[in-house]
Parts: C-alpha cells; structure tokens; sequence
C-alpha cells in the first residue's frame, strides 16, 4: 500500500448548536473524524516498511472559513482532521509516510444530499454578515472533482516527496476575500 485517500465525509445536521442532538453532532464527528483516524489506524502497518503518502480531505470550513452558520458539528469535524493530520504526519514521518490535508471549497459534487439544513430554525442565528461583491471562486462556479483528484494526485507522487504536515486549499481563492 503506497497511497491512502481518506475521502468519506458528510455536512450531517445543519442548525443552531442548540438544535443539535448529541446523537446528530456524534453521527457527523463520527463518519469525519474518526473515519480519518481508523483509516489511517489501519494502513499504518502495511505502509511502514516501505513508507507512501496519506491524504486527508478536510475542508474550508472549520479552518478557514466561519461564516458557515448551522455547521459547528461539520465545521468541528474538519478542524479535528486538521490537528489529526499534522499529528500524524510528525508521528509517521519516521517511516517515511507523509500525511498531507487538502481542503476544498465548493466542489461540483453530491454531498448536499446528505445535507440536512433546518431552516426555519437557522434564523435564530441573527449575525448580519455582508460579502463583498465578487465572493465567488476564480472561475465564478464550484470546482471539479476532477481538479481535486489532480492534487491528490500530485500529493500521493514521488513529485510530493518533500510536502508533509501541510494543508492545502483548493477553494479557487473564494476564502480569500
């Protein structure tokens, strides 16, 4: 085993802290963040030997982005990938496996069907925000899967060899507004 992709994620419940059940914030923490750690638990032994790359998909919110009102639990689960992924990259460095975490913005993809927003109680959060006119990604639309895979690529090659510990955004410079 030369190359892990920890990719699995969901929004879960979108809602104020307050409506969120235990039972729901332990859901999305669960398919999150311990679906990074177990499978990083699990491919440490086949990739010691020879070491390789691990790549963890955290996310804009939670390590760069706030403004996502409802997704404290998602938004907690992406800051923990990020700890865990620095963690483990100073911890495995000794084997010679890098750990690397890439962060995507919007992508074109279906996670939304996951997605489970309460509305109605959403506007209990009254914090007025206002973007500045053009808050949109580069090309003005979500990113591709496929620019993602190019930079998991990238990070799973020998090209790579030096980058570990490191988060990488891939948000079309949408948060840097």
């Amino acid at each position: 085993m030369d190359i892990v992709f920890a990719n699995a994620g969901i929004n879960g419940k979108v809602a104020p802290i307050e409506d969120i059940t235990p039972e729901e914030w332990d859901q999305t923490l669960e398919i999150n963040l311990k679906g990074a750690f177990l499978t990083t638990k699990y491919a440490i032994p086949h990739m010691k030997k020879k070491g390789g790359s691990i790549i963890l998909t955290s996310s804009i919110n939670g390590n760069r982005k706030f403004s996502g009102f409802g997704m404290s639990a998602y938004s907690a689960s992406k800051a923990g990938q990020m700890a865990f992924g620095k963690m483990a990259a100073l911890e495995l460095s000794n084997y010679n496996i890098r750990v690397n975490i890439i962060c995507p913005g919007s992508i074109d993809t279906n996670i939304g069907k996951n997605t489970f927003k309460e509305e109605n109680n959403l506007r209990k959060i009254n914090i007025p925000i206002k973007y500045p006119e053009g808050n949109q990604p580069l090309t003005g639309k979500p990113g591709k899967p496929e620019q993602v895979a190019e930079l998991v690529y990238f990070l799973g090659s020998d090209a790579a060899s030096h980058i570990s510990g490191t988060e990488i955004y891939i948000d079309g410079a949408s948060t840097l507004f």
